[in-house]
């Protein structure tokens, strides 16, 4: 079926040869040389799109906008003017037309028009398929020769650019195909972790990890800039990717990069590990009353503050002035906001954003949260939605114009669990599913990495026979007790913890004022 154009020129029989051209091109045009004409045609048919002259007698095209939107408000509107005047220009856009264009017209110039406000989601979804039909071999391929922590982080970024083209496409059959290769991947990328992990605690050749971070990537802007250091707590790379938009109205980003998360990819351990700049058994060593093991009661993510101050002691900025505030709800977000003029002179004011963390468990536990994110792409567009309207962009906005760096970050990532695996514990074995510590875990062997020797990857032990277990992929761990009722709980939730892309290669970001 043809899309109705409606033409609107006091001069229509002037373009006689471009709705000619047009209609040969399959669009149906009809032409009127007034407005109230068109206002008229407007109520008995409906049109996709509306081709208005500025400058008419009568009623101008710009007095017309507003009186066709209260006719069809979705009806796309294209000004075409001989005027360049800055003024006209704004006030045109100002009235949310879909495009602008400058006479004397040329006919292609009208098509292409046409075509990126009728058919641009189309043409888009064509060309992605027809790239991605392209580049799946080469990515299927390219799974066998990923050797280094280098290689896979760019191979998942290459997998959540795709992953987010597809959110444009309507075709589910190539985002399944994709999300089958991103869990092959995963399968391939835990035996990566299994082979490397240890090493890279032990001196090896390591990626940037969660206890370098604040020293290796932070420490180097704060000594140059005042800096606002946003933690949000359980923030993917595909999520950052979404919602980068939003900071860069205020911001120019200087760099984008990725760190690897520590294990487990829990925010006990790795928000900790980021603070103090150690590892969990050094926490616990230099700090014996402020850390605590899974299997004792007490706040895991008390002292972060305590932490960071110790660690800026360490690294040389004991200069500095420092502020920690942590986000737990939107009042305490929106006082940041009205108080933010009591924070701004500080050398770097630390926000930690627990806002994602809290959605994606509340995937787990509410029902109306889990019909709303059925999958990554609803998650990724959820995110994006909140953060649009949240208090923390108008925080951002006042951190620019305070003159504030800013360096964007997370602790670790969430995997979207599917596949249940039994494991059998006692009394204290801990309770997160997607990795468990204990002294007695039976558990079936290819779904986990297990570490019997915790201190080689420097994890503190429960007690002197405590091991822990990793789940890969997109499993996720369940007693054998209640197991059904168990399952249905957690199938198809997010969970974080175990070995994943999602979980353990996760983003920073560096932005500096407009």
């Amino acid at each position: 079926m043809s899309e109705k154009i409606l033409w609107i020129d006091d001069e229509i029989d002037l373009l006689k040869p471009h709705i000619v051209f047009l209609e040969k091109k399959g669009y149906h045009v009809t032409p009127v040389n007034n407005v109230n004409e068109a206002l008229e045609l407007i109520d008995s048919e409906k049109f996709a799109l509306t081709l208005i002259d500025e400058n008419m007698p009568g009623i101008s095209g710009l007095e017309a906008i507003p009186m066709i939107k209260e006719k069809d408000s979705s009806l796309k509107i294209v000004m075409v003017t001989k005027s360049e005047e800055e003024h006209i220009m704004e006030e045109a856009i100002g009235s949310q037309i879909a495009d602008y264009i400058l006479k004397p017209v040329n006919p292609n110039q009208i098509l292409l028009s046409l075509k990126k406000n009728l058919q641009q989601d189309n043409l888009v979804e064509q060309k992605t398929i027809l790239q991605y039909q392209q580049e799946f071999r080469n990515l299927s391929m390219e799974l066998s020769y990923l050797r280094t922590y280098q290689d896979w982080a760019e191979y998942y970024k290459k997998i959540v650019n795709w992953e987010l083209k597809f959110d444009k496409v309507a075709d589910n059959e190539f985002a399944d195909l994709l999300q089958s290769q991103k869990e092959e991947a995963n399968i391939q990328f835990a035996k990566f972790i299994e082979n490397n992990y240890e090493d890279w605690l032990n001196g090896g050749e390591k990626p940037l990890m969660s206890h370098t971070l604040f020293r290796d990537k932070v420490k180097p802007e704060v000594e140059k800039d005042k800096v606002l250091l946003l933690m949000v707590d359980n923030l993917r790379y595909d999520q950052w990717k979404v919602i980068e938009p939003l900071f860069t109205k205020y911001y120019n980003k200087v760099s984008e990069d990725y760190y690897y998360s520590i294990l487990p990819t829990a925010t006990q351990y790795a928000r900790n590990s980021f603070f103090a700049g150690m590892l969990p058994s050094e926490i616990e060593k230099r700090f014996p009353d402020k850390w605590f093991n899974d299997n004792e009661d007490g706040n895991k993510n008390e002292y972060e503050r305590d932490f960071l101050e110790d660690q800026m002691k360490r690294i040389g900025l004991n200069s500095k002035s420092m502020k920690y505030l942590k986000v737990l709800n939107a009042d305490f977000e929106k006082k940041i906001y009205e108080d933010f003029n009591q924070h701004k002179n500080n050398d770097l004011l630390v926000i930690v954003y627990n806002f994602i963390d809290i959605l994606s468990h509340a995937k787990t536990d509410n029902h109306i949260v889990d019909q709303l994110i059925r999958d990554d792409k609803t998650f990724r567009s959820l995110t994006s939605n909140w953060f649009e309207n949240s208090s923390l962009i108008k925080i951002i906005k006042l951190a620019a114009e305070s003159g504030y760096k800013l360096v964007i970050t997370t602790d670790h990532g969430t995997v979207y669990v599917k596949k249940p695996s039994r494991v059998v514990g006692d009394r204290e074995t801990s309770t997160n599913i997607r990795y468990k510590t204990g002294k007695s875990l039976t558990y079936d062997d290819k779904d986990v990495w297990a570490v019997t020797n915790p201190e080689k990857i420097f994890l503190p032990k429960g007690n002197l026979s405590s091991k822990y277990i990793f789940a890969k992929n997109n499993t996720f761990l369940a007693y054998p007790k209640n197991y059904n009722h168990f399952v249905n709980y957690y199938k198809e939730t997010y969970q974080h913890g175990g070995i994943s892309l999602e979980e353990c290669i996760i983003p920073i970001s560096i932005l500096e004022p407009k």
